[in-house]
């Protein structure tokens, strides 16, 4: 399995950027995906999951509202479009996929990560 995550980049408070997360030997329709950050000297946050084989989806509460997960079955691709930016969303970001049913929010159930792409945001 492996996962490419890309689209990251500098970009104003305000401002949006798209994530996309290239995935190889596991289908993102029958695998829950998501989504995680990691910025210097914190431990990982969760973003947001999508759940296999639906539409179901789960936000952390930093980025509700802000954030929309999706995936294209096609091109076995799962995005993050990310809005109204902040600073504090400057981060690591990674993509990550469990075998659980769930739209887990625990890093330690996710098996398979992407490299990460980094994303900064200027005030």
């Amino acid at each position: 399995v492996q996962l490419q995550a890309s689209g990251g980049g500098l970009v104003q408070a305000g401002g949006s950027l798209r994530l996309s997360c290239a995935a190889s030997g596991r289908s993102v329709t029958t695998y829950t995906m998501g989504w995680f950050r990691q910025a210097p000297g914190k431990e990982r946050e969760f973003v947001a999951a999508i759940r296999w084989g639906s539409s179901t989806t789960r936000y952390g509460d930093s980025v509700k509202g802000r954030f929309t997960i999706s995936r294209d079955n096609t091109n076995n691709a799962l995005y993050l479009q990310m809005n109204s930016l902040k600073p504090e969303d400057t981060a690591v970001y990674y993509c990550a996929t469990t075998p659980l049913a769930s739209t887990t929010t625990l890093s330690a159930d996710y098996d398979y990560w992407g490299q990460g792409t980094q994303v900064t945001v200027s005030s």
